[in-house]
């Protein structure tokens, strides 16, 4: 249905026509309305959070460890130093504890949520050499004298470290330690071989592939004789 604009000699018109002709009712109106800058905002701000939660997904693909770091009162020129300073296989994100929690949900990676208070950011490991992935942290943190900008937590093979649990992930052997100690038990007595067969499962995992790649070698070796 058309709507109608009233005619009305100028000389009748009362203040209350003049008005309504001055200022027609919005389904009058031709003009479009303009969405608000707030409403524009709310659209990036959510468009930049689900960003963020598929880089964090992303990033636990072959994933070996996650570590948060409370990093208040960092500089951007120290987030810039602590980047150069990692390896390649170790990338920092630094994201709110909400949206990691929402990448990481239904996940083996949410048993992390203990640390998820204050300001984190997060090293995502992906190499096994879980003690030079932390080292360049510890360095760069005793460097700049930052005491109190700590591990606030790590997740390594579906367990939760503690702040004063790292020692342990600082001090796990590297493969190459793991590969000596495998070599010397099997050319000692077998009480050692033992020993090394009652240690954990992922390191009993890398002996044996140590030892089938000496087979190899050995193999080779004699059949070009």
């Amino acid at each position: 249905m058309e709507a109608t604009l009233l005619s009305f000699p100028s000389h009748s018109l009362t203040k209350t026509q003049t008005h309504f002709l001055s200022n027609p009712p919005p389904f009058l109106s031709s003009k479009p309305k303009r969405p608000s800058k707030l409403s524009i905002r709310s659209a990036i701000s959510r468009n930049k959070k689900e960003e963020t939660v598929e880089t964090v997904k992303t990033q636990l693909d072959d994933c070996q460890l996650i570590a948060a770091i409370k990093y208040k009162g960092f500089t951007v020129k120290q987030f810039q130093d602590l980047r150069r300073s990692l390896p390649e296989t170790t990338k920092l994100v630094v994201a709110k504890n909400t949206l990691v929690y929402k990448a990481i949900e239904g996940t083996p990676w949410e048993v992390l949520k203990p640390c998820m208070t204050g300001m984190n950011a997060w090293l995502f490991v992906h190499s096994e050499e879980i003690p030079a992935a932390l080292k360049p942290y510890r360095d760069f943190q005793k460097e700049k004298k930052l005491e109190e900008n700590d591990f606030s937590g790590a997740v390594f093979e579906g367990k939760f470290y503690a702040p004063g649990d790292f020692k342990t992930l600082e001090n796990m052997p590297t493969r190459a330690e793991i590969y000596a100690k495998m070599l010397g038990s099997i050319k000692s007595p077998a009480s050692s071989l033992v020993g090394t067969i009652q240690a954990p499962a992922r390191e009993l995992v890398m002996v044996l592939q140590a030892y089938v790649k000496k087979l190899e070698e050995e193999g080779g070796g004699g059949g070009g004789q």
